[in-house]
């Protein structure tokens, strides 16, 4: 077996290095569909299609063969694969560790030196595993784990043609290789490119005419382009019409505009000091790896800069890359910066490396200065472990998801909720993701549609909804005349009379409905025109819902920004229909409702009192 190459790293340390991890990552896992854009990716996973702009073909791909596994439902299945990839991730570390750290002498002989190399690479991929960045995208459905082990796969490579090169036995084969799933790469997510100026300076440090060289380059290119033709999934798929098919890139205008990323806003806020600081603090060394793992990084940094320059430099090249196109290009809002996080983890990834090579130095330091006796190097290898040991007890609460059935409780309740053959308006992607998942995939409520607002505005979704929107006046209005607002009211107008209309409680506190009537059932609303009868609220959905999770009698640890906001909505509409219930005279089932509200709530207790106070009630 070549030792040189991929097999060769699979000893039983490598095995840990990914088993280990995914052992966490299974006792953390999702059991099912979860916030943000995890029901939106488990539909288009489930039915092949394309998720929102780029498409994510890759990730979708991969993910597919795991949902015929006989063991849970399609969400946990998904999650399942992501878990694999972010082992495969962890992994990663471990393969570039034991590279970065080739021929590091100790004064412990030869077999010793290439344990303390295999336990510190080892300590630094269940350092990453442990990070709150790739623990969080490991236990629910997430591209960046596939697509950080595509980038430490790359690098290791590009490390691979240098070393023959410099051997005098070059292999340009590693270099195809590597264009190849670069190209693949992008299909997991397009910040694979800000990777390449890393490879591309590998290549140039080792031979700087290796630029003049165009046929090979002309060679690589093409295996690039190979591998980004994932991306005509979108096409093939387009014609299929998958339950998701975003964007329906049928044509090259389509296509070009889903990879391209043409249907997102591109208004940029006015950058100061304080905005700036705020997207550079995205990326957080301390913050994932502690401040001894901020140390350890810069220790590995400088301890190389002098020996392996080249590996050193490559690393400030991939965070100079990221930092000038995700900070200085994208120049996000603040409140939208969360996003960008995710963006840093083949970073994370190298910095993992990085403080690997220092724990590796600092064992190596320690060893030399101290008597040689096997307790102590028992101990001092006992230490290398005390660093993701620490991390991984400071983030597991955080990102124990074991439990989490949030969001599917809150779809489903919302399901609930809904007469036979009602349409449901929504307006945030938490909102709506997971019921495109329910419906789409668990195949809960057909009869229902429920059009998203924000892309109301586009003719590939109207497209997408024929029994809504066939014969639809929207199409008469120019697209960039085109708003959720008045889309929505239009498309309001078309159906009420004709069938039950509904908003969620997001698009109700997100517009303005003078023209209509609103009229509460759980954690909806009926549109009713003012002109029609009026009735009272209905407000018997709540004892048909499921809080899970919610209430303080089985609390679940995880929480999320939008998990947050779920739970804040469901106190803030039971708050709602119980002071409505105490207008109506109905005290018994009104009081229910405010100290309910008061469980999932605890904040809120000082407008609950002041309701119940003035309605009587001590």
């Amino acid at each position: 077996m070549n030792n040189n190459g991929i097999l060769g790293r699979l000893d039983h340390f490598a095995i840990l290095s990914f088993s280990i991890p995914l052992f966490i990552y299974l006792l953390t896992l999702a059991p099912t569909v979860t916030f943000f854009d995890s029901g939106e990716f488990l539909t288009a996973i489930a039915s092949l299609g394309a998720a929102h702009s780029p498409g994510y073909p890759l990730f979708i791909n991969y993910a597919k063969p795991f949902t015929f596994l006989p063991i849970g439902s399609i969400a946990f299945r998904i999650n399942f694969a992501t878990a694999v990839s972010a082992g495969l991730a962890c992994y990663g570390v471990y393969l570039l560790t034991v590279k970065f750290l080739e021929g590091e002498d100790t004064s412990w002989g030869v077999r010793f030196r290439e344990l303390t190399v295999k336990l510190s690479a080892l300590a630094a991929a269940v350092t990453f595993a442990f990070t709150a960045r790739l623990w969080l995208q490991s236990n629910h459905d997430k591209p960046y784990p596939l697509l950080a082990f595509i980038c430490a796969v790359v690098f290791y490579l590009m490390l691979l043609w240098r070393e023959s090169f410099l051997a005098g036995d070059e292999r340009p084969a590693y270099v195809y290789l590597g264009a190849f799933l670069c190209g693949l790469g992008a299909g997991a997510h397009q910040i694979m490119v800000l990777m390449i100026p890393t490879y591309a300076f590998l290549l140039w440090s080792a031979d700087h005419r290796v630029i003049l060289r165009f046929k090979e380059f002309f060679i690589a290119f093409a295996f690039g382009m190979l591998g980004f033709g994932i991306h005509l999934h979108l096409v093939v798929r387009a014609f299929q019409h998958p339950v998701l098919n975003w964007g329906d890139s049928k044509n090259l205008e389509q296509f070009l505009w889903n990879i391209l990323r043409k249907g997102y806003p591109n208004e940029k806020p006015n950058r100061d000091l304080g905005l700036l600081w705020s997207q550079l603090n995205a990326f957080n060394i301390p913050f994932e790896f502690t401040a001894a793992g901020m140390a350890l990084l810069i220790i590995g940094l400088a301890v190389f800069f002098s020996k392996k320059r080249e590996l050193v430099l490559g690393y400030l090249i991939a965070l100079g890359s990221f930092l000038v196109v995700i900070v200085g290009c994208f120049n996000t809002p603040g409140e939208m910066i969360f996003l960008t996080e995710e963006f840093f983890t083949p970073l994370y990834l190298l910095s993992a490396v990085f403080i690997g090579v220092g724990l590796f130095t600092l064992l190596k330091e320690a060893a030399q200065r101290l008597p040689d006796s096997v307790p102590l190097r028992v101990g001092l290898i006992a230490l290398l472990f005390s660093l993701p040991g620490t991390i991984f007890a400071r983030n597991f609460v955080e990102n124990d998801q074991h439990d989490n059935y949030i969001a599917f409780d809150y779809a489903s309740n919302t399901l609930r909720s809904l007469p036979q053959n009602a349409v449901m308006y929504t307006w945030g992607d938490s909102g709506a993701f997971p019921l495109w998942y329910l419906q789409g995939v668990e195949r809960m409520r057909e009869d229902l549609d429920l059009p998203h607002t924000p892309h109301l505005v586009f003719d590939w979704y109207l497209d997408s909804m024929p029994r809504l929107f066939k014969n639809t006046q929207l199409r008469q209005v120019p697209m960039e005349q085109r708003s959720p607002n008045n889309t929505l009211i239009m498309s309001v107008m078309e159906q009420s009379g004709r069938r039950p209309v509904y908003v969620d409680f997001s698009t109700k506190y997100s517009i303005n409905f003078s023209n209509f009537v609103l009229h509460q059932r759980g954690i909806t609303f009926r549109l009713d025109s003012p002109n029609v009868p009026q009735s009272p609220p209905d407000l018997d959905a709540w004892p048909m819902y499921s809080l899970r999770g919610v209430l303080g009698d089985h609390d679940m640890f995880f929480r999320d920004l939008d998990t947050g906001k779920a739970i804040l909505i469901y106190a803030a509409a039971l708050i709602e229909s119980g002071e409505m219930r105490l207008k109506m005279g109905q005290r018994e089932s009104g009081i229910r409702d405010l100290k309910t509200a008061a469980a999932i709530s605890p904040e809120n207790r000082p407008q609950i009192d002041d309701l119940l106070k003035a309605s009587g009630v001590q």
